[in-house]
This record gives structure tokens, sequence and C-alpha cells, in this order.
């Protein structure tokens, strides 16, 4: 191997090198790069099998930031897994490109693309994780709270790919995390773990419920998702009685501190896992996808090296 480094979940990352994504984030938000086109000898390729609006965007504008050039590769051009193996893909578009942001249904697919590819791969989301959301997320928060030192966040919906790297996330800065799912729906059971064990050194506290209202009690921030993700829908009618009663509105959120804001990591359904509050005052859903960009930025710049 040539010592190339991945993120493919945030375990892979210390505690330090997350603080320090943090500190260069909000160095890259506000202030652009002293030196023009960093990147300009240096190509990223998003190969993706699942379409995307913030994702996409983010990495294709930040790597424009940083000088260099994107390739989007789309479900239709590669079918990877499918019209050729994973290993296959990994090792001829690692030939091309100096970097790759996969979007995959399975988690093996982007572990599998880290393994044969010759360049670093970022996990853009998998059916597990979703590691750069969780930073952009952490990096809203010291930027709505200004420090993380004693936060406590409410993630009340479905246990999935974000909860699980949110988890992970929380637990390496010292942030306290509610998580509130139905029965059966929880976080997946080896990022708990890890996310506890953790914990145990930092200080977080990782607490799960199946009460909403137990949650958010004391929180300064409440956090949901969609109830259906994508490659769900047959499951649609199961979860949306699963799920009621789990709906971030205003009731639970006069429950939560004063102050508290809602996160959201979007696309979002109103009426279903969230009521008209994304839209008032107390979201902050738009900053946290603007810091989407800022965060991959920073990400591009640890991973894929200066």
């Amino acid at each position: 191997m040539n010592g190339k480094r991945d993120l493919i979940t945030l375990e892979s990352l210390t505690s330090k090198e997350i603080f320090d994504l943090l500190k260069l984030a909000r160095k890259l938000k506000k202030k652009p790069l002293a030196k023009k086109g960093i990147y300009a000898d240096k190509t990223l390729a998003l190969l993706f099998q699942k379409p995307s609006n913030r994702t996409r965007i983010s990495f294709e504008v930040a790597m424009v930031h940083l000088g260099g050039y994107v390739l989007y590769l789309s479900p239709r051009e590669i079918s990877m897994g499918e019209r050729e193996p994973v290993k296959d893909v990994a090792r001829v578009v690692s030939r091309y490109v100096d970097g790759i942001v996969a979007r995959v249904f399975s988690h093996k697919d982007v572990e599998d693309l880290a393994c044969y590819s010759d360049v670093p791969v970022i996990n853009g989301l998998s059916d597990l994780a979703h590691p750069c959301q969780a930073l952009s997320d952490i990096f809203t928060l010291l930027e709505k709270k200004k420090t993380l030192k004693g936060v406590r966040v409410a993630y009340v919906g479905d246990g999935n790919n974000v909860l699980n790297s949110l988890l992970i996330a929380c637990a390496k800065t010292g942030v306290h995390i509610n998580a509130a799912a139905p029965e059966g729906y929880g976080p997946e059971g080896q990022f708990l773990d890890k996310a506890r064990e953790i914990a145990a050194e930092s200080g977080a506290e990782i607490n799960v419920f199946n009460n909403p209202h137990l949650a958010v009690q004391g929180c300064d921030a409440i956090y949901t998702d969609v109830w259906v993700s994508m490659g769900q829908e047959d499951q649609r009618e199961k979860r949306l009685e699963a799920f009621r009663g789990f709906q971030v509105n205003e009731k639970l959120l006069r429950e939560a501190n004063e102050d508290a804001v809602i996160m959201h990591c979007l696309p979002a359904h109103r009426g279903e896992e969230v009521s008209d509050v994304i839209d008032g005052k107390d979201s902050v859903i738009y900053d946290q996808a603007e810091n989407r960009m800022h965060m991959q930025k920073a990400v591009l710049l640890k991973i894929m090296g200066k």
C-alpha cells in the first residue's frame, strides 16, 4: 500500500484530528485561502450510486475553491458492482484521479473501493455511515453554541447512517447525545458500542430512549432526519406507523432548552418527521447545509494532503 489516508467512518479520526478539522473549517469559512489554486493539478472523482444535492454540490464547490477539477460519475455511467466489479472500478478510476468521493448503497462497496484504490477514498454516504455530514453537524453546533463543552443534542428519529456517525462524532468531541427512536429502530449496535467506549474517555454522555419527550429534556439542539430513506420505499407505511409520535414539532421544541436549535441534514419531509418549526427562527438547517461545503474543503485538505 502507498500509505494513503481514507475516510470511511469517523473511527479512523482521532479526537485531535476532528478538532483540527473544526478549526480549519472555521478558518476557511471566515477567510478564503490566501494561496489560490492549491489543488490546481488535482482531480476529484465523485462516484455516486445515489443522486445527491448537498453532497455533490458541496464537494464540487469545495474542490473548485481549492483550484482543482471535479469529475462526476453518475449511477448510469458506472453501474458499479453490476457492469463492473467494485475492485475493477477502484483500480481503474484511481489511475486517473487524485481522490474519490463515493456515495453508495452498501457500506461494503465503499470499503472495497478504499481497499483497491490507489488514491484516498472519502465516504460521501453509505447505508451505515455519513461521516462528512456528522463533521459538518458538529461544526454547526460549535458555531451556534460557541463551545462544545456541556452541549447536549437530542436526535429524534430513525437510527440510520446519520445517527451512527453523529454518535461517534459526539463521543470524540465530548458532546452529550440523547437518541430517541421506536423499539427496533435504534442506532446500529456496533456504532453505539464504539461511541460508548470512546465516551468513557472523553466524558460525553450517550443515552438511548424510546420516548422523544424524555430525550429532549435539557437539550441545546434537536436533530431529526427522514423516517424513510432512499431504498426503503417498500417500508414506508410500516415506518410511518412506527414513528408516529416522534415528529419534531412546537410541543417537542418547548420541552428542550429555551435556546435550543433545530437541525436536519435534509431533504426534509415536512409533516412527517418535522413540522413547520423547521422554517422558524430556531432552525439552523440552511447554515448546517452551507457548512457542508466548508467542512468538505477541510476534509479534502486533510485526506488528500496539501
